[in-house]
Protein backbone atom coordinates (compact mmCIF):
# COMPACT_ATOMS: atom_id res chain seq x y z
CA UNK A 1 0.00 0.00 0.00
CA UNK A 2 1.48 3.36 -1.06
CA UNK A 3 2.02 6.20 1.43
CA UNK A 4 -0.64 8.94 1.51
CA UNK A 5 0.09 12.06 -0.54
CA UNK A 6 -0.11 15.08 1.76
CA UNK A 7 -1.02 18.49 0.32
CA UNK A 8 -0.45 21.75 2.24
CA UNK A 9 -0.74 25.50 1.65
CA UNK A 10 1.50 28.06 3.38
CA UNK A 11 2.39 31.71 3.02
CA UNK A 12 6.16 31.12 2.89
CA UNK A 13 8.16 27.94 2.47
CA UNK A 14 11.87 28.09 3.39
CA UNK A 15 14.24 25.41 2.13
CA UNK A 16 17.10 24.90 4.59
CA UNK A 17 17.16 25.09 8.40
CA UNK A 18 20.55 26.74 8.81
CA UNK A 19 21.16 30.22 10.28
CA UNK A 20 19.85 32.05 7.19
CA UNK A 21 16.70 29.96 6.80
CA UNK A 22 15.79 29.94 10.49
CA UNK A 23 16.38 33.67 10.97
CA UNK A 24 14.26 34.45 7.90
CA UNK A 25 11.47 32.24 9.23
CA UNK A 26 11.57 33.79 12.70
CA UNK A 27 11.51 37.31 11.25
CA UNK A 28 8.54 36.49 9.04
CA UNK A 29 6.52 35.19 11.97
CA UNK A 30 7.38 38.22 14.09
CA UNK A 31 6.24 40.45 11.24
CA UNK A 32 2.84 38.77 11.31
CA UNK A 33 3.12 36.29 8.43
CA UNK A 34 0.78 33.50 9.52
CA UNK A 35 1.97 30.27 7.92
CA UNK A 36 5.74 29.80 7.68
CA UNK A 37 7.21 26.35 7.06
CA UNK A 38 10.90 25.39 7.01
CA UNK A 39 11.88 22.11 5.35
CA UNK A 40 15.25 20.51 6.06
CA UNK A 41 16.64 17.26 4.66
CA UNK A 42 18.65 16.55 7.82
CA UNK A 43 16.89 15.13 10.87
CA UNK A 44 18.24 17.93 13.10
CA UNK A 45 17.89 21.66 12.36
CA UNK A 46 20.59 24.29 12.76
CA UNK A 47 22.76 23.79 9.69
CA UNK A 48 26.55 23.54 9.65
CA UNK A 49 27.06 25.04 13.17
CA UNK A 50 25.62 21.90 14.77
CA UNK A 51 28.77 20.10 13.53
CA UNK A 52 31.10 22.66 15.11
CA UNK A 53 31.68 21.77 18.75
CA UNK A 54 33.72 24.88 19.53
CA UNK A 55 32.97 28.61 20.09
CA UNK A 56 32.51 31.39 19.20
CA UNK A 57 28.94 31.49 17.89
CA UNK A 58 25.99 33.66 18.91
CA UNK A 59 27.45 37.04 19.91
CA UNK A 60 25.41 38.99 17.35
CA UNK A 61 22.28 36.89 17.71
CA UNK A 62 22.08 36.15 21.43
CA UNK A 63 24.77 38.24 23.11
CA UNK A 64 26.43 35.00 24.25
CA UNK A 65 29.49 32.98 23.31
CA UNK A 66 28.17 29.54 22.36
CA UNK A 67 29.45 26.34 20.83
CA UNK A 68 28.11 25.44 17.40
CA UNK A 69 25.60 22.83 18.63
CA UNK A 70 24.30 25.13 21.39
CA UNK A 71 23.93 27.96 18.85
CA UNK A 72 22.06 25.65 16.42
CA UNK A 73 19.67 24.54 19.17
CA UNK A 74 18.91 28.14 20.11
CA UNK A 75 18.15 29.05 16.50
CA UNK A 76 15.71 26.14 16.24
CA UNK A 77 14.10 26.92 19.62
CA UNK A 78 13.66 30.58 18.74
CA UNK A 79 12.00 29.71 15.43
CA UNK A 80 9.64 27.15 16.98
CA UNK A 81 8.72 29.56 19.79
CA UNK A 82 7.87 32.16 17.14
CA UNK A 83 5.41 29.70 15.55
CA UNK A 84 7.49 28.38 12.65
CA UNK A 85 6.58 24.88 11.44
CA UNK A 86 9.73 22.79 11.05
CA UNK A 87 9.67 19.74 8.76
CA UNK A 88 12.84 17.69 9.36
CA UNK A 89 14.01 14.78 7.24
CA UNK A 90 12.19 16.45 4.34
CA UNK A 91 13.91 16.58 0.94
CA UNK A 92 12.71 18.95 -1.80
CA UNK A 93 12.73 17.21 -5.18
CA UNK A 94 11.20 19.91 -7.41
CA UNK A 95 9.58 23.33 -7.55
CA UNK A 96 6.98 24.09 -10.20
CA UNK A 97 6.45 27.82 -10.79
CA UNK A 98 4.70 27.78 -14.17
CA UNK A 99 1.50 28.73 -12.33
CA UNK A 100 1.14 28.54 -8.57
CA UNK A 101 4.35 27.90 -6.63
CA UNK A 102 4.25 24.18 -5.85
CA UNK A 103 7.10 22.55 -3.93
CA UNK A 104 7.23 18.76 -4.02
CA UNK A 105 9.00 16.96 -1.18
CA UNK A 106 9.72 13.49 0.13
CA UNK A 107 9.32 12.97 3.89
CA UNK A 108 9.55 9.93 6.21
CA UNK A 109 5.73 9.88 6.17
CA UNK A 110 5.48 9.93 2.39
CA UNK A 111 5.21 12.52 -0.41
CA UNK A 112 4.39 16.11 0.51
CA UNK A 113 3.24 18.82 -1.90
CA UNK A 114 3.26 22.41 -0.62
CA UNK A 115 1.60 25.34 -2.36
CA UNK A 116 3.40 28.51 -1.22
CA UNK A 117 2.94 32.18 -1.96
CA UNK A 118 6.70 32.71 -1.65
CA UNK A 119 9.77 30.47 -1.33
CA UNK A 120 13.19 31.23 0.18
CA UNK A 121 16.07 28.98 -0.88
CA UNK A 122 18.69 28.82 1.89
CA UNK A 123 20.50 25.58 1.11
CA UNK A 124 23.98 26.83 2.04
CA UNK A 125 27.31 25.52 0.75
CA UNK A 126 29.42 22.40 0.48
CA UNK A 127 33.16 21.85 0.36
CA UNK A 128 34.85 20.83 -2.86
CA UNK A 129 35.52 17.07 -2.67
CA UNK A 130 38.71 15.31 -3.67
CA UNK A 131 37.42 14.39 -7.15
CA UNK A 132 36.67 18.03 -7.99
CA UNK A 133 40.20 18.99 -6.88
CA UNK A 134 41.67 16.50 -9.42
CA UNK A 135 43.91 14.83 -6.81
CA UNK A 136 45.44 11.60 -8.12
CA UNK A 137 46.45 8.50 -6.20
CA UNK A 138 44.80 5.57 -4.49
CA UNK A 139 41.43 5.80 -2.73
CA UNK A 140 41.95 4.44 0.76
CA UNK A 141 39.94 5.15 3.90
CA UNK A 142 40.76 8.32 5.82
CA UNK A 143 40.13 10.97 3.14
CA UNK A 144 37.54 13.46 4.38
CA UNK A 145 36.37 17.04 4.16
CA UNK A 146 35.77 19.20 7.22
CA UNK A 147 32.02 18.66 7.29
CA UNK A 148 32.47 14.87 7.38
CA UNK A 149 35.12 15.16 10.10
CA UNK A 150 32.87 17.30 12.28
CA UNK A 151 29.94 14.95 11.80
CA UNK A 152 32.07 11.95 12.73
CA UNK A 153 33.44 13.67 15.84
CA UNK A 154 30.52 15.71 17.19
CA UNK A 155 27.51 13.69 16.05
CA UNK A 156 28.75 10.10 15.78
CA UNK A 157 31.57 10.31 18.35
CA UNK A 158 34.06 8.56 16.06
CA UNK A 159 37.79 9.11 15.53
CA UNK A 160 38.52 8.85 11.76
CA UNK A 161 42.31 9.35 12.03
CA UNK A 162 45.16 10.22 14.39
CA UNK A 163 47.79 11.90 12.17
CA UNK A 164 46.09 13.64 9.22
CA UNK A 165 47.46 16.05 6.62
CA UNK A 166 45.29 19.19 6.38
CA UNK A 167 44.82 20.84 2.98
CA UNK A 168 43.91 24.55 3.07
CA UNK A 169 44.28 27.65 5.26
CA UNK A 170 40.74 29.01 5.43
CA UNK A 171 38.87 29.68 8.68
CA UNK A 172 37.36 26.21 8.44
CA UNK A 173 40.90 24.81 8.23
CA UNK A 174 41.73 26.37 11.59
CA UNK A 175 38.44 25.04 12.93
CA UNK A 176 39.55 21.56 11.89
CA UNK A 177 42.66 21.94 14.05
CA UNK A 178 40.42 22.42 17.08
CA UNK A 179 38.34 19.39 16.09
CA UNK A 180 41.51 17.30 15.76
CA UNK A 181 42.66 18.49 19.17
CA UNK A 182 39.34 17.40 20.69
CA UNK A 183 39.87 13.78 19.58
CA UNK A 184 43.58 13.73 20.39
CA UNK A 185 44.67 13.75 16.73
CA UNK A 186 47.95 15.49 15.81
CA UNK A 187 48.07 16.78 12.21
CA UNK A 188 51.40 16.12 10.52
CA UNK A 189 51.21 19.36 8.51
CA UNK A 190 48.95 21.95 6.92
CA UNK A 191 49.54 22.81 3.25
CA UNK A 192 48.47 25.73 1.07
CA UNK A 193 48.87 26.01 -2.71
CA UNK A 194 49.30 29.78 -2.61
CA UNK A 195 52.26 31.66 -1.14
CA UNK A 196 50.25 33.01 1.80
CA UNK A 197 47.34 31.88 3.99
CA UNK A 198 43.75 32.56 3.03
CA UNK A 199 42.97 33.76 6.55
CA UNK A 200 44.63 36.81 8.09
CA UNK A 201 48.27 36.12 8.89
CA UNK A 202 47.81 36.66 12.66
CA UNK A 203 45.28 33.80 12.68
CA UNK A 204 48.05 31.40 11.66
CA UNK A 205 49.43 31.57 15.17
CA UNK A 206 47.01 28.73 15.99
CA UNK A 207 48.83 25.98 14.01
CA UNK A 208 52.11 27.29 15.43
CA UNK A 209 50.78 27.04 18.99
CA UNK A 210 49.55 23.51 18.28
CA UNK A 211 52.89 22.49 16.77
CA UNK A 212 51.52 21.95 13.25
CA UNK A 213 54.00 22.90 10.48
CA UNK A 214 52.57 24.94 7.58
CA UNK A 215 53.91 24.60 4.03
CA UNK A 216 53.01 27.23 1.42
CA UNK A 217 53.18 26.76 -2.37
CA UNK A 218 52.71 23.05 -1.72
CA UNK A 219 50.24 20.61 -3.28
CA UNK A 220 49.45 16.89 -3.15
CA UNK A 221 51.11 14.88 -5.91
CA UNK A 222 49.93 11.44 -4.76
CA UNK A 223 48.03 9.62 -2.01
CA UNK A 224 49.14 6.14 -1.00
CA UNK A 225 47.68 3.41 1.18
CA UNK A 226 45.55 0.25 1.43
CA UNK A 227 43.07 -0.13 3.03
CA UNK A 228 43.57 3.32 4.60
CA UNK A 229 45.88 6.27 4.01
CA UNK A 230 49.54 5.51 4.75
CA UNK A 231 51.43 8.40 3.13
CA UNK A 232 51.09 11.46 0.92
CA UNK A 233 53.56 12.75 -1.65
CA UNK A 234 53.84 16.55 -1.55
CA UNK A 235 55.08 18.75 -4.39
CA UNK A 236 56.81 21.94 -3.23
CA UNK A 237 57.23 25.18 -5.20
CA UNK A 238 60.69 24.19 -6.44
CA UNK A 239 59.32 20.91 -7.83
CA UNK A 240 60.86 18.78 -5.11
CA UNK A 241 58.70 15.80 -4.04
CA UNK A 242 58.46 14.83 -0.38
CA UNK A 243 56.74 11.79 1.08
CA UNK A 244 54.97 12.38 4.39
CA UNK A 245 53.67 9.54 6.53
CA UNK A 246 50.07 10.09 7.74
CA UNK A 247 46.84 8.17 8.29
CA UNK A 248 44.38 10.64 6.78
CA UNK A 249 43.92 13.58 4.43
CA UNK A 250 41.53 16.39 5.36
CA UNK A 251 40.41 18.66 2.49
CA UNK A 252 39.12 21.96 3.86
CA UNK A 253 37.36 24.95 2.33
CA UNK A 254 37.01 25.72 -1.40
CA UNK A 255 33.28 26.09 -0.77
CA UNK A 256 30.66 25.95 -3.50
CA UNK A 257 26.96 26.87 -3.15
CA UNK A 258 24.60 23.94 -2.69
CA UNK A 259 22.69 25.09 -5.75
CA UNK A 260 21.67 21.81 -7.36
CA UNK A 261 17.99 22.49 -6.65
CA UNK A 262 18.21 26.04 -7.99
CA UNK A 263 19.85 24.73 -11.17
CA UNK A 264 17.39 21.89 -11.63
CA UNK A 265 14.35 24.18 -11.56
CA UNK A 266 15.88 26.59 -14.07
CA UNK A 267 16.80 29.62 -11.96
CA UNK A 268 19.46 31.87 -13.47
CA UNK A 269 22.88 30.96 -11.99
CA UNK A 270 25.78 33.38 -11.61
CA UNK A 271 29.06 32.10 -13.10
CA UNK A 272 31.12 33.82 -10.41
CA UNK A 273 29.36 32.56 -7.29
CA UNK A 274 27.79 29.36 -8.61
CA UNK A 275 24.58 30.40 -6.83
CA UNK A 276 21.34 32.05 -7.99
CA UNK A 277 21.32 35.51 -9.56
CA UNK A 278 19.40 37.93 -7.31
CA UNK A 279 18.34 41.56 -7.22
CA UNK A 280 18.89 43.83 -4.20
CA UNK A 281 15.74 42.40 -2.57
CA UNK A 282 17.11 38.82 -2.88
CA UNK A 283 14.61 37.87 -5.60
CA UNK A 284 15.87 35.27 -8.08
CA UNK A 285 15.01 35.13 -11.78
CA UNK A 286 11.60 33.84 -10.61
CA UNK A 287 10.52 36.82 -8.46
CA UNK A 288 8.40 34.72 -6.09
CA UNK A 289 11.50 32.70 -5.16
CA UNK A 290 14.06 34.43 -2.93
CA UNK A 291 17.51 33.26 -1.81
CA UNK A 292 19.56 33.93 1.32
CA UNK A 293 22.77 32.88 3.05
CA UNK A 294 25.82 31.13 1.72
CA UNK A 295 24.11 29.83 -1.41
CA UNK A 296 24.66 33.41 -2.62
CA UNK A 297 28.30 33.99 -1.59
CA UNK A 298 30.58 31.12 -0.63
CA UNK A 299 31.44 31.41 2.16
CA UNK A 300 30.56 33.66 5.13
CA UNK A 301 30.12 33.14 8.85
CA UNK A 302 26.99 31.81 10.52
CA UNK A 303 26.42 35.25 12.05
CA UNK A 304 26.58 36.95 8.67
CA UNK A 305 24.15 34.42 7.16
CA UNK A 306 21.80 34.90 10.12
CA UNK A 307 21.74 38.65 9.61
CA UNK A 308 21.17 38.32 5.87
CA UNK A 309 18.38 35.79 6.37
CA UNK A 310 16.70 38.22 8.74
CA UNK A 311 16.84 40.96 6.09
CA UNK A 312 15.46 38.66 3.40
CA UNK A 313 12.62 37.63 5.70
CA UNK A 314 11.73 41.32 5.90
CA UNK A 315 11.79 41.66 2.11
CA UNK A 316 9.48 38.66 1.70
CA UNK A 317 7.01 40.11 4.22
CA UNK A 318 7.00 43.39 2.26
CA UNK A 319 6.49 41.51 -0.99
CA UNK A 320 3.47 39.69 0.42
CA UNK A 321 2.04 43.12 1.27
CA UNK A 322 2.74 44.38 -2.26
CA UNK A 323 5.39 46.87 -1.10
CA UNK A 324 8.41 45.80 -3.15
CA UNK A 325 9.12 47.44 -6.52
CA UNK A 326 8.44 45.37 -9.62
CA UNK A 327 11.17 42.99 -10.72
CA UNK A 328 10.47 43.07 -14.46
CA UNK A 329 13.06 45.75 -15.38
CA UNK A 330 16.59 45.75 -14.03
CA UNK A 331 20.19 46.59 -14.79
CA UNK A 332 23.11 44.20 -14.34
CA UNK A 333 26.08 44.56 -12.03
CA UNK A 334 29.02 43.13 -13.96
CA UNK A 335 32.34 42.11 -12.35
CA UNK A 336 35.23 43.95 -13.99
CA UNK A 337 39.01 43.39 -13.85
CA UNK A 338 40.20 41.83 -10.59
CA UNK A 339 36.69 41.09 -9.24
CA UNK A 340 35.45 37.48 -9.16
CA UNK A 341 31.81 38.17 -8.37
CA UNK A 342 29.32 40.80 -7.24
CA UNK A 343 26.17 40.12 -5.16
CA UNK A 344 23.46 41.15 -5.93
CA UNK A 345 23.88 40.79 -9.68
CA UNK A 346 20.83 42.87 -10.66
CA UNK A 347 19.33 46.16 -9.50
CA UNK A 348 15.76 47.35 -9.90
CA UNK A 349 14.63 50.91 -9.43
CA UNK A 350 12.93 51.64 -6.13
CA UNK A 351 15.34 51.34 -3.22
CA UNK A 352 18.63 49.94 -1.98
CA UNK A 353 17.27 46.71 -0.48
CA UNK A 354 20.34 44.92 0.87
CA UNK A 355 22.13 48.32 0.98
CA UNK A 356 25.57 46.83 0.35
CA UNK A 357 27.25 45.04 -2.49
CA UNK A 358 29.29 42.01 -1.56
CA UNK A 359 32.30 41.08 -3.69
CA UNK A 360 35.42 38.93 -3.80
CA UNK A 361 38.74 39.74 -5.45
CA UNK A 362 40.40 37.24 -7.78
CA UNK A 363 43.83 37.62 -6.17
CA UNK A 364 45.73 39.70 -3.60
CA UNK A 365 45.17 43.22 -4.84
CA UNK A 366 45.66 46.83 -3.94
CA UNK A 367 44.22 49.46 -6.22
CA UNK A 368 41.11 51.50 -6.97
CA UNK A 369 37.63 50.02 -7.14
CA UNK A 370 35.74 51.76 -9.95
CA UNK A 371 32.00 51.59 -10.65
CA UNK A 372 31.05 52.84 -14.11
CA UNK A 373 28.10 52.86 -16.49
CA UNK A 374 28.11 53.80 -20.18
CA UNK A 375 31.78 54.69 -19.77
CA UNK A 376 31.03 57.24 -17.04
CA UNK A 377 32.56 56.75 -13.60
CA UNK A 378 29.96 56.63 -10.83
CA UNK A 379 32.26 56.02 -7.89
CA UNK A 380 35.91 55.39 -7.07
CA UNK A 381 37.32 53.97 -3.85
CA UNK A 382 40.68 52.61 -2.75
CA UNK A 383 40.67 48.86 -2.11
CA UNK A 384 43.11 46.38 -0.61
CA UNK A 385 41.96 42.78 -0.35
CA UNK A 386 42.69 39.09 -0.93
CA UNK A 387 40.73 36.10 -2.27
CA UNK A 388 38.00 34.81 0.06
CA UNK A 389 37.92 38.13 1.96
CA UNK A 390 34.54 39.81 2.03
CA UNK A 391 34.48 43.17 0.22
CA UNK A 392 31.53 45.45 0.97
CA UNK A 393 30.51 48.60 -0.86
CA UNK A 394 27.35 50.75 -0.57
CA UNK A 395 24.58 50.39 -3.13
CA UNK A 396 23.73 54.09 -2.85
CA UNK A 397 24.25 55.81 -6.17
CA UNK A 398 24.06 52.63 -8.26
CA UNK A 399 20.28 52.12 -8.11
CA UNK A 400 19.81 55.31 -10.14
CA UNK A 401 21.91 54.03 -13.07
CA UNK A 402 19.93 53.48 -16.27
CA UNK A 403 22.36 50.97 -17.81
CA UNK A 404 24.54 48.07 -16.69
CA UNK A 405 27.21 48.93 -14.13
CA UNK A 406 30.71 47.44 -14.29
CA UNK A 407 32.66 47.18 -11.03
CA UNK A 408 36.36 46.47 -11.37
CA UNK A 409 39.86 47.43 -10.29
CA UNK A 410 42.26 49.98 -11.71
CA UNK A 411 45.87 50.77 -10.80
CA UNK A 412 46.27 47.27 -9.34
CA UNK A 413 49.47 46.24 -7.60
CA UNK A 414 50.28 43.05 -5.69
CA UNK A 415 49.25 43.22 -2.04
CA UNK A 416 49.80 41.41 1.25
CA UNK A 417 46.36 42.38 2.43
CA UNK A 418 45.85 41.78 6.11
CA UNK A 419 42.21 42.67 6.68
CA UNK A 420 39.63 39.95 7.04
CA UNK A 421 37.04 42.28 5.54
CA UNK A 422 37.43 45.29 3.30
CA UNK A 423 34.73 47.96 3.50
CA UNK A 424 35.04 50.56 0.77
Amino acid sequence: MSAPFEVRSVDVLIIGAGPAGLSAATRLRRLGVADVMVVERETIGGGIPRHCGHPPFGMREFGLILSGPAYARRLVERAVEAGVELQLGCTVVSIDYTGDLIVRCVTPRGPLSVMAKRVIVATGVREKPRAARLITGERPLGILNTGALQEYVYLQHLVPFRRPLIVGTELVSLSSLLTCRKIGATPVAMIEARNRPTVRRPSMILPRLLGVPVHYETTIADIKGRPRVEAVTLRHSDGVLEEVTCDGVLFTGSFKPEASLARSIGLAIDAGTGGPVIDQFARTSEPRIFAAGNILHPVDTAGWSWREGRQVGGFVAEDLDGKLPKADRSIRLVPGPGIRYVVPQRLVAGGPGLKQLQMRAIDEVSGTLVSSSRGITIRKQPLTSSPERRILAPLNGLCEADADVTIGLEDVVSSDAGNDQACV
